[in-house]
């Protein structure tokens, strides 16, 4: 397995914040009200969050509910957890307030694992059999999906394989390398051994093809750092290009998200209309990539409709869904449910980091929104381009940074995972 691995290089009630999940040791301990519950973190109970209790579960006991249980249940978008660390249980809290999904990146394990002793044990039992710092990250890595999945499975299973999914990504390291992506994919898919798992792989051009191929060997896949709608569009022609190559009969289990980002491209766009400074321009700040993403809607819809898709519907195939990433708000001038609030609709998802996961729980609005004021979209996309801002340009750039910065953290982590592993080795000499 070492060889393996080296090779791949690779109308809402308001409540209080769900705690995230960093915090460790969460457990649920119910109050004698039906309608509160306490949480209680490494033995401190928290004030009360007060929630709507609904119909009891089949074991008795009453259930919670709050705004991402209408997200899903009266719009139909599904809202996921953008941060993954052990222990993998203090997900659960989070899962009975209606979170459907996880995602991870090399900047979220990089943290988790530095960050933590929680990983110590496994790390040090590796590092003893003999394996080294890269062999040694993707089981700490493995073992994380593996047990969230399990958390998960319920959800996958009640929704028949619509929901319920974990993501992992390949190694940064292979963002512009065609078939060692493929290949990276097919070893995960391999090792985690899990239905539920999506293999993410970068919207890069190089990846492009990757994503195909793998989708044509029956892998579901969550394609991440799309920052443009030309390079989304080329990623859903990568997955009906691959059920259609698949050669399958029953196209159901095979599925995708595409990961479409949306904070960073206001960060980026801000600072080129400040520096035009117009009247014009300082009035667009804070409308690029919502306007971005509402367009990105409007061909989503157009894609997953027709002849072509029809005849793969036929055979089970499920729509790619549009996944909002990069959602948390970056600049404190802006409302913190920005970007929840204004990409709301059907047969979506949103994956949210921990602060704006807890803001939308706390006050985000519950309506349909993603579809709505589109004449308003294609204004702003169209008079970001009349000041002189390339759409393409603001996507490479952005892509560049985005896989640099992911390069850096699983570099990073490397690094720190090899000097624990020398300092464990010479300890024991």
């Amino acid at each position: 397995m070492t060889g393996a691995v080296s090779k791949l290089a690779a109308p809402r009630p308001a409540v209080a914040p769900i705690p995230p999940a960093s915090v460790r040791s969460a457990a649920l301990a119910f109050a004698p009200s039906p309608r509160r519950f306490r949480v209680s973190i490494a033995g401190r109970a928290r004030s009360p969050i007060i929630a709507m209790a609904s119909a009891k579960e089949g074991n008795g006991a009453p259930t919670k509910r709050t705004t991402l249980h209408d997200l899903y249940e009266l719009q139909g978008l599904s809202p996921w957890y953008d941060n993954l660390c052990r222990p993998v249980t203090d997900l659960l809290p989070l899962i009975a307030s209606g979170v459907r999904g996880v995602t991870s990146n090399p900047t979220i394990f990089q943290k988790a694992i530095s960050s933590s002793s929680a990983y110590d044990d496994q790390f040090k039992q590796l590092i003893s059999a003999g394996k080294d710092a890269e062999s040694a990250y993707w089981e700490l890595v493995i073992k994380d999906i593996q047990d969230a999945c399990k958390l998960f499975e319920p959800i996958y299973n009640e929704t028949d394989g619509a929901d319920g999914y974990v993501s992992v990504e390949v190694s940064p390291r292979l963002a512009n390398d065609t078939q060692g992506t493929v290949e990276a994919a097919k070893w995960l898919h391999k090792v985690v051994n899990r239905p539920n798992v999506y293999i993410k792989i970068p919207a890069t051009a190089e990846c492009v093809p990757s994503i195909r191929e793998v989708i044509s060997n029956g892998i579901s896949v969550n394609v991440t750092l799309i920052f443009s709608i030309a390079r989304y569009e080329a990623v859903i022609d990568a997955y009906l290009d691959g059920l259609e190559a698949s050669g399958l009969s029953d196209l159901s289990r095979v599925t995708s998200v595409a990961s479409f980002f949306v904070s960073r491209v206001d960060s980026l766009v801000d600072k080129m209309l400040e520096k035009i400074g117009t009247p014009e321009a300082l009035a667009l700040r804070g409308k690029a990539a919502v306007a971005q993403a509402k367009l990105a809607n409007q061909l989503y819809q157009k894609k997953f409709s027709g002849p072509r898709w029809e005849a793969l519907a036929k055979k089970g195939a499920k729509k790619q869904r549009l996944l909002w990433a990069s959602t948390g708000v970056k600049n404190p001038a802006y409302p913190d449910t920005l970007y929840v609030d204004s990409l709301i609709g059907p047969d979506t998802v949103n994956t949210m980091p921990d602060q704006a996961l807890q803001a939308f729980i706390d006050h985000g609005t519950v309506s349909r929104t993603v579809d709505a004021n589109v004449s308003e979209a294609e204004g702003v996309y169209s008079a970001l381009e009349k000041l002189g801002i390339s759409w393409d340009e603001v996507g490479k750039q952005l892509e560049l940074e985005g896989v640099d910065s992911f390069k850096k953290s699983f570099d990073s982590l490397l690094v720190s995972l090899q000097e624990k592993g020398n300092s464990l080795k010479t300890a024991s000499v």
